[in-house]
C-alpha cells in the first residue's frame, strides 16, 4: 500500500552576514600624509561593501600617530566594539600598523580570537583564525618591531648628526621664527620675553606674570592662554641668549617614547652666537641664580601663595604629603574665617586614598606651644626651632626640631565644643524653627523643648513596642548627664492641652501660643507662652510596662489553668 508523507514548505535560511571593520593608521615618522590615510579609509569602505556576505561595521583610523605609542584612541574604540559584539572580522594593512610590539600584538590577537573576532593582515596574508596564524604572527611581528627600532635609530642618528653641526631639533620657540637656517627675532614677542625676565628679577612670580599677560591679551606661541608653565620654560631657555645647548634630553626606548634628561649619558653641544639674542647672558645667569634661590625656599619664595608659618612643615604620617590650609566662614556674611589643616591627598582624592586627621589651626597653635614650652604660640620661635611636624594617626603630632630632638605630643580636638557657643546654639535653634527638616521626627514640639541643666533641645526618639505600635519620647541628646527620664509624647500633649485649656491637643493652637517648654526636673515643666506669661506644670514620670504579646498571653493562660487545676485537686482531696 502506498504511503504518502506531506512535506511542509519552509522559508529559505539566509546566511548570517559577518560584521566587518577595518583599522588604518598613518605614521608621520615614515613621511605618510593624511591624504594617504583618507585613501586607506576610502579603499576599505568600498572593499567591505562590495562583499555581499559582509556587513559594513566601519573604518577606524588614527592620524599621524606612531604605532609604538599608547595614545591610539580609534584603536582602543575598535577593541571596545569587538568586546561589545559589534565586529566579527577586522581588516588591516600590515602587522606594523596594528600593534606596538610583538607582545602587544599577540595579546591583542589572542584576546580577539577568544571572543570570536578574526583579524586579517593584508600585506602578510595572515588570518588569525588559521592554524599557523599565530606562529607567522610571532615571526613577522618580531621583524616589524625590529624595523621600528631600526627606523628609530636612524632618526636618532640623523638628529645627533645635526647636533654635531650645530643644528637644533626644535624650531617652535616663542620670540623667534625659523627661516630654514637660523632663528630670527619676532619683535613683538621679544618684548614679552623681556617683560617676563624683568618681572622675575623684580620679584614677581610666574603666576603673577600670567595674570598680567592675561590682562594684556597676550597669547602664547600656539595662540592659547599664556600659562605659568610656559613662562617658567621661557625663563630657563638658554636660546634667548643667542646660544644653544643641544641634546639636553634623549629618548631611551623607542617603545615608550619617554624623554629622559641627559645627565652625561650622551654628549652635549654648546653652540655659541648661533642667532640674535633677546636676553643678554648676564641677565639670564641672574635669573637662573634667582630660580635656584626660590627653589631652595620652596613655597615661601612665591608671594602669590597665601602662606603661614605652618606651610610645608605639617606632613602626613600616612602618605608623606604636606598639609594645606583650608578656611570656612562661620556664616554667609561673616568676616570670621575658621581654618583647619588637612592632608592634600585626602583633600584632592578623598578618604579612600588617605584617612588622615584634620586639625584646626587654633588647636595646632596650642599643641605647638606646649611642645616648645611656650605660654603662647610664637611664629618666630616655631620657624626657628621646628623642621617639620608629622601627623601620626589621629591623636599624636611628632615634632622634629632643627637640633635633632624629636618630641611626640598628644592632642584632642575641641573644635565642636569651642564653636558651639550660646550664640551659635541660639542661632541654630532659630534656624531650625524656621526651616524644619522634612523628617518623620519633626513635630510641633521640635526645637521648643529645652533642658534646664544642659541647655540643649530635647530630641524625639521612636521605639517599637512588643505590640507593634511605636512609642515616642522626648529626651536630652546622648552623652549628657542630666538625669531626666524623658517625656512621653502622648503625656506631653495632655499636659499642653491642660495648660492651653483645650479639650484635645491641637498642633496649630500649640504653635500659635507656646514659645518654649523648659524641663526643670522630673516633676516640673515650665511653659513660656508667646504673650509673655509663664505657667509651671507638675508632672510625674510613669514607667509604662510593655504590652503583652499573644504568645505571652497564651503562656500566662496555661499557667493560670494549671494553677487552678492544682488548687481544685487539693480541695477535692480535702
Amino acid at each position: 500500500m502506498r504511503k504518502i508523507n506531506r512535506i511542509e514548505p519552509s522559508a529559505p535560511v539566509m546566511p548570517t552576514r559577518k560584521k566587518v571593520a577595518a583599522y588604518a593608521r598613518v605614521s608621520e615618522e615614515k613621511g605618510r600624509t593624511l591624504h594617504s590615510l583618507s585613501a586607506q579609509v576610502s579603499f576599505y569602505s568600498k572593499y567591505i561593501q562590495t562583499h555581499r556576505e559582509w556587513e559594513y561595521a566601519g573604518v577606524y583610523a588614527d592620524e599621524g600617530i606612531s604605532g609604538t605609542t599608547e595614545n591610539r584612541d580609534e584603536f582602543k574604540r575598535l577593541l571596545e566594539d569587538c568586546d561589545a559584539g559589534k565586529i566579527d572580522i577586522v581588516l588591516t594593512k600590515s602587522i606594523s600598523r596594528f600593534a606596538r610590539n610583538t607582545v602587544d600584538l599577540l595579546e591583542t590577537v589572542r584576546h580577539l580570537r577568544d571572543i570570536g573576532v578574526e583579524v586579517r593582515f593584508e600585506k602578510e596574508n595572515i588570518n588569525s583564525m588559521s592554524g599557523d596564524g599565530e606562529l607567522m604572527l610571532s615571526i613577522l611581528a618580531s621583524f616589524a618591531q625590529e624595523e621600528s627600532r631600526s627606523t628609530s635609530e636612524n632618526v636618532k642618528w640623523a638628529i645627533r648628526r645635526n647636533f654635531q653641526k650645530g643644528k637644533p631639533n626644535s624650531f617652535n620657540i616663542y620670540g623667534y621664527r625659523w627661516n630654514g637656517e637660523q632663528f630670527v627675532v619676532e619683535p613683538e614677542e621679544a618684548k614679552i620675553v623681556k617683560l617676563i625676565y624683568d618681572n622675575f628679577l623684580k620679584g614677581m612670580s610666574a603666576e603673577q606674570t600670567e595674570v598680567q599677560l592675561e590682562e594684556m591679551g597676550v597669547k602664547s606661541y600656539t595662540g592659547g592662554r599664556f600659562s605659568n608653565t610656559s613662562i617658567r620654560a621661557i625663563l630657563k631657555n638658554e636660546k634667548y641668549t643667542g646660544n644653544m645647548l643641544l641634546q639636553k634630553g634623549f629618548i631611551e626606548d623607542h617603545i615608550t617614547h619617554k624623554l629622559k634628561p641627559n645627565n652625561g649619558e650622551l654628549p652635549q653641544y654648546w653652540v655659541e652666537d648661533s642667532h640674535e639674542a633677546i636676553i643678554d647672558l648676564e641677565t639670564y645667569e641672574k635669573v637662573q641664580a634667582e630660580i635656584a634661590r626660590r627653589r631652595k625656599l620652596g613655597v615661601f619664595a612665591n608671594p602669590s601663595i597665601n602662606i603661614t608659618c605652618f606651610t610645608s612643615k605639617i606632613k602626613c604620617g600616612n602618605c608623606g604629603v604636606s598639609y594645606r590650609r583650608s578656611g570656612k566662614r562661620q556664616s554667609k556674611h561673616s568676616s570670621d574665617v575658621y581654618y583647619i589643616w588637612t592632608c592634600q591627598t585626602k583633600d584632592r582624592k578623598g578618604v579612600s586614598e588617605c584617612n588622615s586627621k584634620n586639625i584646626p589651626e587654633k588647636i595646632l597653635q596650642g599643641v605647638c606651644a606646649q611642645a616648645l614650652g611656650l605660654v603662647e604660640f610664637d611664629e618666630d620661635v616655631f620657624l626657628d626651632q621646628v623642621e617639620k611636624v608629622v601627623m601620626n594617626g589621629t591623636a599624636e603630632l611628632i615634632f622634629h626640631l632643627h637640633d635633632g630632638r624629636v618630641i611626640p605630643q598628644h592632642w584632642k580636638s575641641t573644635a565642636r565644643k569651642d564653636w558651639w557657643t550660646p550664640e551659635a546654639r541660639a542661632a541654630k535653634s532659630a534656624y531650625s524653627k524656621k526651616n524644619p527638616r522634612s523628617s518623620g521626627n519633626i513635630t510641633c514640639f521640635t526645637g521648643k523643648i529645652n533642658c534646664s541643666k544642659c541647655g540643649q533641645n530635647l530630641r524625639r526618639n521612636t521605639s517599637p513596642r512588643v505590640s507593634g505600635q511605636k512609642a515616642h519620647h522626648w529626651r536630652c541628646p546622648p552623652h549628657t548627664d542630666c538625669g531626666h527620664s524623658g517625656l512621653e509624647e502622648n503625656m506631653l500633649k495632655t499636659i499642653s492641652s491642660d495648660v492651653l485649656s483645650i479639650k484635645e491637643f491641637d498642633e496649630s493652637i500649640f504653635k500659635e501660643k507656646v514659645d518654649s517648654i523648659t524641663v526643670v526636673s522630673n516633676t516640673e515643666l515650665l511653659f513660656q507662652l508667646k504673650d509673655g506669661s509663664k505657667i509651671t506644670k507638675q508632672w510625674q514620670f510613669k514607667r509604662r510596662q510593655p504590652a503583652w504579646s499573644e504568645e505571652r498571653k497564651k503562656k500566662q493562660a496555661e499557667k493560670m489553668k494549671e494553677a487552678w487545676r492544682k488548687k481544685h485537686e487539693q480541695n477535692k482531696d480535702n
